[in-house]
This record gives C-alpha cells, structure tokens and sequence, in this order.
C-alpha cells in the first residue's frame, strides 16, 4: 500500500524491453535507504518489485498486463519518474489509500496558471470517470491529488507549486499520457452494490452424483 506522498524523483538509466515486458533500472537516492531485495516501490504510480540494487539505483521487472495498461512503456532513458515506497506501518498517512494498480491512462488536455496553482486537466475513459468524484481523491503518475472538476469526458486538478516542482507534473504538457488509479474505495462499494444476490444463495456445486454414489456401492 502507498499514500501517493511522492518521495523523490529517481532518473531512469535504461529501459531493456522484450516482446511483451521490460526491465527499468532507475536511479535513485531515497527510496535506497532501507531497500531490500523484493520491495515494493511505486514508480510513476505504479507497484514494481525491486529484483536487484546497488549504492545507486534499482532494477524492476515489468510484465506484459502492466505495460499495456500504463505510460511506463513511454519512457526513455533520462525520463525522470516518480519514487514512492511501500507505507511504513508506523508511518504517517499523508495521501490516500494507494494501491499502486493502475485503473488505465489518461491524457493531459492542457496545462493552465491561476495565480500560485496550476491548473491540470485530464482527458480519460468512462471506465475511470466513473469512479471519479469532485473533491475526492485520485492518484495521476503517483501523485496523490484531489479532484477540483470533473465532468464526462475530463477531470481537473489544481496543484500547488511544491507539488509541481517536486514531481513529474513539471515535465508534462498537453498530449502526455499519465498513469491514472483511482480511489479503491468506490471500485468495492459497487462490486457490492452489483453483486448478483442470487449467486449468494445458491448452495455450491457439489461432486457428489447418483454415478458416483453407484460407484462407490451405495
């Protein structure tokens, strides 16, 4: 679980792709503090596991499902990205709830300035709007944000400079794809509001049969 309370931006060395996944070697300073051997570390959002390390980076392996449902296979070497770890139990929960599963992409529809706040908007599916409410949470590339607009085809957000300046929202522009997650408390209250009631109370199959029982000497 994360909070999407960015910790550092890491650089990412290489990027080596096969058919259908990828290996990132990312450099980084933080997240190495206390990185062990099969960590989680979100990396632009999304949940990688480190499969190796060093005094100044990490490699992750990506596999083919998240490739196709994140931005991480536009990336480049040099792109900045960014770094948070796994939630410390004793740790503060600046953020939201964060799972690090990314819901699909979105894509920057413009960039505005209002005074000391940047403005964001984001052109995405219905199949992410519809979990997507004004002033609740949404995760774009990582980044735990809060939701100032939302209407059937985009959302907006407002950042502070702090938080522009300290993320990979400093290096977007319009056209840019963005990896979206949101709040996973919405995506639980309607499986439980759609869940078919009959499939509650229906007895589970069972393999006991009139042929087996005839097997069996009964």
């Amino acid at each position: 679980m994360f909070t999407g309370i960015v910790e550092e931006m890491g650089t990412l060395k290489s990027i080596r792709k096969g058919p259908h996944s990828a290996v990132l070697e990312i450099q980084a300073k933080v997240v190495l503090e206390d990185i062990h051997l099969g960590d989680s570390i979100a990396v632009n959002g999304v949940c990688l596991t480190a499969t190796s390390f060093s005094p100044t980076g990490f490699t992750a392996d990506v596999m083919h499902e998240t490739l196709n449902r994140s931005a991480l296979a536009q990336l480049r070497p040099g792109s900045p990205v960014n770094l948070e770890r796994a939630m410390a139990a004793n740790g503060r929960f600046g953020g939201h709830i964060v799972a690090g599963h990314v819901d699909g992409m979105g894509t920057v529809r413009s960039v505005e300035k209002d005074d000391n706040a940047i403005w964001y908007t984001i052109a995405a599916g219905p199949e992410v709007l519809k979990y997507v409410v004004e002033k609740g949470s949404i995760t774009i590339d990582g980044i735990s944000l809060t939701v100032a607009r939302v209407d059937d085809t985009s959302f907006a957000i407002s950042a502070i400079p702090h938080t522009v300046a300290v993320t990979v929202l400093s290096q977007r522009r319009p056209g840019d794809l963005v990896n979206l997650e949101t709040d996973i408390i919405g995506k639980y209250v309607e499986k439980l509001l759609h869940f078919p009631r009959e499939a509650e109370k229906r007895p589970p199959a069972s393999g006991i049969t009139k042929e087996f029982l005839t097997r069996c000497g009964y």
